[in-house]
């Protein structure tokens, strides 16, 4: 079964966080190198990345609690495996490797639940994160004409991830955390060159922003309509929100997008805001309530969790979701 007749179907979960439970694991600098890197030439503790290269059995073994808890859908551990991102611990050039690896990781775990159940497959979506360097906003207050990055540099860099996921085998690719559209143009355009070069069949595109606060924007400044008109060229499979508001504020701006979007929706939320320490305290049943009330009103096709969520709280949005029914497709006039 494919990933767009699961869709039409049921609610899909997507699983919720990967540096939350890689948090859990208190992983020491000599970790994050293991063999290969011992001798690297600057701290790699953080690179969560690299985890899949040097502890791949960590990382399988998050995606299998997500798996377990009940999501459809895992994501690959790239939401920095570009070149660019990667330029902080100079590793530029591990970055099609990363994909390659992290791709790899997930689908063992996939791969080993849909054997446990045929009749519920599992699948790895490609996680293709926003960049740490911005097309449409200048770093220095003082030029605001002045850019970090060129497009064709972010496109190159999309260009390399992609490649590295599609060798990986993964079923669909996720633009995520988009709070500048225009890297997502970037992206969108780097997909669309990989696989025609390539005279491959296109994989589905799944693409998420993020409305950055109570202003309803992202943090470029584009409302949520002005984004998703931004995007629709790419003929996604799924557009939707995910992190920055917790359930409790994004409901707004998914009832906005599921009446606007021509495709399916997706929402996966924070686990509520951040206290003062940065931590989240939002309890499963809470996120799991909310979207619920969010799948009875029929707004979402895929439900999951960002920041903060853990296989605890999949495990309760999967169960709150089970028997409900998706949002349907809206019907659109044809030219004549």
């Amino acid at each position: 079964m494919t990933i767009r007749e699961a869709l039409a179907k049921k609610i899909l979960v997507i699983d919720g966080a990967m540096g939350t439970m890689i948090q859990r694991h208190k992983l020491s600098e000599a970790d994050y190198r293991g063999e290969r890197f011992k001798d690297w030439h600057s701290d790699v503790k953080g690179n969560n990345d690299l985890l899949c290269i040097t502890q791949p059995d960590i990382i399988i073994g998050i995606h299998k609690l997500y798996l377990e808890a009940g999501a459809d859908i895992i994501e690959t551990n790239t939401f920095s495996s570009t070149v660019i991102a990667m330029a902080d611990y100079d590793m530029q050039s591990l970055a099609y490797e990363l994909n390659v690896a992290a791709a790899t990781c997930a689908r063992k775990a996939a791969d080993a639940y849909t054997v446990q159940n045929p009749s519920k497959p599992r699948y790895v979506a490609g996680a293709i994160g926003p960049l740490n360097k911005t097309l449409s906003l200048s770093p220095d207050v003082n030029n605001p004409g002045y850019r970090a990055v060129s497009f064709d540099e972010v496109v190159a860099a999309y260009y390399e991830q992609v490649g590295g996921l599609v060798d990986g085998g993964v079923d669909v690719l996720l633009v995520e955390t988009i709070f500048d559209t225009l890297n997502a143009k970037a992206a969108i355009y780097a997909i669309k060159k990989y696989f025609r070069d390539k005279g491959i069949p296109e994989l589905p595109v799944m693409i998420s922003g993020t409305i950055t606060d109570a202003s309803g924007r992202t943090l470029s400044g584009q409302t949520l309509e002005a984004f998703y008109t931004s995007v629709m060229h790419a003929n996604p499979i799924s557009v939707g929100l995910n992190c920055a508001l917790g359930a409790a504020e994004m409901r707004s701006h998914i009832e906005e997008l599921s009446q606007i979007a021509a495709c399916y929706t997706s929402a996966y939320p924070n686990a509520g805001l951040p206290n003062a320490m940065g931590e989240y305290d939002e309890q499963p049943h809470e996120t799991a309530h909310f979207i619920e009330e969010w799948a009875k009103e029929g707004f979402v096709n895929i439900v999951g969790g960002c920041c903060g969520t853990t296989p605890d709280h999949i495990k309760h949005i999967a169960q709150n979701v089970q028997n409900l029914q998706p949002r349907s497709l809206p019907v659109l006039e044809t030219a004549l």
